[in-house]
C-alpha cells in the first residue's frame, strides 16, 4: 500500500479546470520533483494534499498512523516566540512524551503486581516512541539544522516578529525537517538559501531525512541530486519520468518528438478527409461524405494534442559598441559598516580586480556577505570605504536590480518592452511593435500574454520582460543581481541560452545572442555554470578570492580541500602505530 495516494483529483478555479483528474503515489523514502511551468497547477497540487483546497472530485488518503508535513510559503508562529524557541516547537510531541513517562515513574512508586507490570509495559512502549521522536539529543539537532540553514547562535534569542520574509521562511523549514513527518511536502524550499544553505539542504534530503519528499524546485542541481522520478504538471495533468531532472529533459524531448510525429501525421490525416468531405459533400457521393464527417468529427474528439514546444530561440540583439580590452578596475576596494556595538562589519578590504572585455564573472558567498554592495560599488550607486574603481573605455551597463517598483502597471508588455529600450538607449534604439513582441515571444509570452498590463503580471513574468528588454539595449556589460529568483525552469533555461557560453567549436565567438561582458549574482548553480567562467567568491567574514573557472570546479576544489582537511584532522588525533602498540602492551600489563 503506498504512503500516500491522489486518485481522480479534480479542481478548478471557476471555469478553468486546474487538475483534470490526475493520479499520484508515493512510497515510502521516495524523492520526487515536480515541474512545469509558473501557474500549471503545481502548488495547487500540494494544497489539495493537504486540504488547503477542496477538490471537485477525487480522493487523497494518507497511509494510517502516517504523519505529513508541508513547507508554506506564508508561515505563521506563535507570538513571543524566538527564533530557536520556534525551532524547538517541533518537538512538542515529544515533551508530552516525556512528560507522560515521568507520570509512569511516580506511579511506579506506589504499584505493586500487575499493576506494577502494566507501568513497565507503559514505560516500555513511551521509551520506543521517545527513542523514535528524537530522544535526549534533540538541542544537538536544533542547532544542527538552524546553522545548516544559515542561522547563527546570536540569532537563536531573536523574537520571531523581528526577523525577515526570508528568515521566516527558512525557519518554518527548519522545523518541518525537525519534526521528520513520514512524507514532506516542498513548496520552492531553496528561495531564500543561498549557496550553503542549498547544499546543506540537498545533503539532508539525501542522506539523512528517511520519509518521503514530494518537492516543486526551480533548482536543477538540487532536482539532479534528490529525486528519482520527476513529474511534469502540463495541461492540468501529470506526467511521469523516471530518474532525475537531465533524464526528464531528454526523456520529454524524445517524448515530445514522438508526439509530435504522431500529430503531424493525424493531421496529414485530417486534412486528406476535410477535403473530401468538401469535394463530395454536395454530389453523388453525399452520403459517404457526411459519413466520414461524423467518423472526422469523433475522431477530432479523441485526437492527438500538438506537444506543448519551447522553440528554439532565434534572437537578433542590436549590436553594442565594443569596449575597450580593460573594462573595469578595481584597486584596493574596502566596505566596512559600523556595528550596534561599536564594531565593525567588513564586507571586503583591499579586493583587487580587473575584468576584461567578453568576461564571465559570478559574484557568489553566503547572504550577507556584500555581493549586491560589491556590485552597486563598481556601479558607482555606492561610495565604498576605500580602494579606487575605474572603468574602461565605451563602457555601456545595463543593470538588472531585484527591485521593480518603477515600472508603470498600466503599460502593456510589448510597450513596456518597447519603452525600456528607448529610455535605455536614450532614443537611439527604438524597436517596431513586431520586434518589440518577436522578443517578448523569444522569452516565452505569447501573443495574448504581450497584451496584458505590467501591473497583473507576476513578479516571474515582469521580471522576463525586464530582461528580454535589458538584452535589446545596446548594453556591450550586463550586471545581473538574481534574475532568476522569481522565474521557472523554462524561463530560467530560455535567458541562459540568451547569455551564453564561450563556443568550444568556434573560438572566440558565444553560442548565445549576447556577447558582451557579465556580472553575475546568483544561487542559482545551474545559471552559474552554464553562463561564468570566473568567480569572485566572498566569504561573508570579508574575505574576497578570484577563481577562474566555472563554478563547478570551484565546488570541486573546496569538496577536495575540505577531505583534506578532515584526514589531517583526524591524522593529528590518532596517535602513531607505534605509540598505538606502547598503549596497547602498557594497557595489558605487558613490556618491551
Amino acid at each position: 500500500m503506498p504512503l500516500l495516494a491522489v486518485t481522480n483529483l479534480l479542481h478548478r478555479y471557476g471555469d478553468v479546470i486546474t487538475l483534470d483528474g490526475v493520479s499520484l503515489s508515493v512510497e515510502d523514502s521516495e524523492r520526487i520533483g515536480i515541474v512545469g511551468r509558473n501557474g500549471t497547477g503545481k502548488s495547487t497540487l500540494l494544497k489539495v494534499i493537504t486540504g488547503d483546497l477542496k477538490q471537485d472530485a477525487g480522493t487523497v488518503s494518507l497511509a494510517r498512523g502516517r504523519r505529513l508535513g508541508y513547507l508554506k510559503q506564508d508561515p505563521v508562529f506563535e507570538e513571543g516566540e524566538t527564533l530557536r524557541s520556534a525551532a524547538e516547537a517541533a518537538f512538542a510531541e515529544l515533551h508530552k512524551l516525556h512528560q507522560d513517562l515521568h507520570a509512569v515513574f511516580d506511579r511506579m512508586g506506589e504499584a505493586e503486581g500487575d499493576a506494577l507490570e502494566k507501568l513497565l509495559r507503559e514505560q516500555e512502549r513511551l521509551e520506543k516512541q521517545i527513542e523514535a521522536a528524537g530522544g535526549y539529543a534533540i538541542d544537538h539537532k536544533i542547532d544542527e539544522i538552524l546553522h545548516g540553514l544559515g542561522f547563527t547562535d546570536a540569532q537563536f534569542g531573536v523574537p520571531v516578529d523581528q526577523l525577515s520574509g526570508g528568515q521566516r521562511a527558512r525557519l518554518a523549514l527548519a522545523k518541518l525537517l525537525l519534526e521528520q513527518p513520514d512524507v514532506i511536502l516542498l513548496d520552492e524550499p531553496t528561495n531564500h538559501l543561498d549557496l550553503a544553505g542549498r547544499l546543506w539542504l540537498e545533503s539532508f534530503l539525501k542522506d539523512e531525512f528517511k520519509g518521503a519528499v514530494v518537492m516543486i524546485s526551480h533548482d536543477r542541481y538540487l532536482l539532479d541530486n534528490v529525486v528519482s522520478r520527476i513529474i511534469e504538471v502540463e495541461h492540468a495533468r501529470l506526467i511521469e519520468y523516471p530518474g532525475n531532472y537531465k533524464a526528464f529533459r531528454r526523456l520529454r524531448a524524445e517524448r515530445r518528438e514522438a508526439q509530435l510525429r504522431v500529430w503531424e501525421k493525424q493531421q496529414t490525416t485530417f486534412k486528406r478527409e476535410e477535403a473530401f468531405i468538401r469535394k463530395f459533400k454536395a454530389g453523388q457521393r453525399a452520403k459517404q461524405a457526411r459519413g466520414r464527417e461524423a467518423r472526422l468529427d469523433r475522431a477530432k474528439q479523441g485526437a492527438v494534442e500538438r506537444p506543448m514546444e519551447l522553440s528554439e530561440l532565434r534572437l537578433t540583439l542590436p549590436k553594442a559598441e565594443r569596449t575597450g580590452d580593460i573594462v573595469a578596475s578595481v584597486r584596493g576596494l574596502t566596505k566596512l559598516y559600523p556595528t550596534d556595538d561599536s564594531g565593525e562589519k567588513v564586507l571586503f578590504r583591499e579586493f583587487d580586480l580587473t575584468i576584461g572585455r567578453g568576461e564571465r564573472w559570478g559574484v557568489i558567498g553566503p547572504n550577507g556577505a556584500g555581493k549586491t554592495t560589491l556590485v552597486r560599488c563598481l556601479l558607482g550607486e555606492q561610495q565604498p570605504t576605500d580602494g579606487k574603481i575605474t572603468l574602461g573605455s565605451s563602457v555601456a551597463i545595463g543593470h538588472f536590480s531585484q527591485r521593480d517598483d518603477w515600472i508603470d502597471p498600466d503599460k502593456t508588455l510589448y510597450r513596456f518592452i518597447q519603452k525600456m529600450v528607448k529610455d535605455e538607449t536614450q532614443g537611439e534604439t527604438e524597436l517596431s511593435e513586431q520586434e518589440s513582441r518577436t522578443l517578448a515571444g523569444a522569452f516565452l509570452f505569447s501573443g495574448e500574454e504581450q497584451e496584458k498590463e505590467m501591473g497583473v503580471l507576476s513578479g516571474g513574468e515582469r521580471a522576463r520582460a525586464r530582461l528580454a528588454a535589458l538584452l535589446a539595449c545596446r548594453k556591450n556589460v550586463l550586471v545581473l543581481d538574481e534574475p532568476t529568483n522569481h522565474l521557472d525552469i523554462p524561463a530560467a533555461e530560455r535567458l541562459e541560452t540568451a547569455l551564453g557560453l564561450a563556443d568550444p567549436e568556434h573560438p572566440g565567438k558565444r553560442k548565445g545572442a549576447f556577447d558582451g561582458t557579465l556580472i553575475l549574482i546568483s544561487h542559482d548553480r545551474a545559471l552559474i555554470d552554464a553562463t561564468c567562467d570566473r568567480l569572485i567568491v566572498l566569504d561573508g567574514s570579508g574575505g574576497a578570492d578570484v577563481f577562474l573557472g566555472s563554478y563547478s570546479e570551484w565546488r570541486a576544489r573546496e569538496d577536495k580541500r575540505a577531505r583534506q582537511y578532515a584526514e589531517e584532522a583526524e591524522g593529528t588525533r590518532r596517535p602513531r602505530s607505534g605509540q598505538d602498540g606502547a598503549a596497547a602492551k602498557k594497557a595489558a600489563g605487558g613490556s618491551s
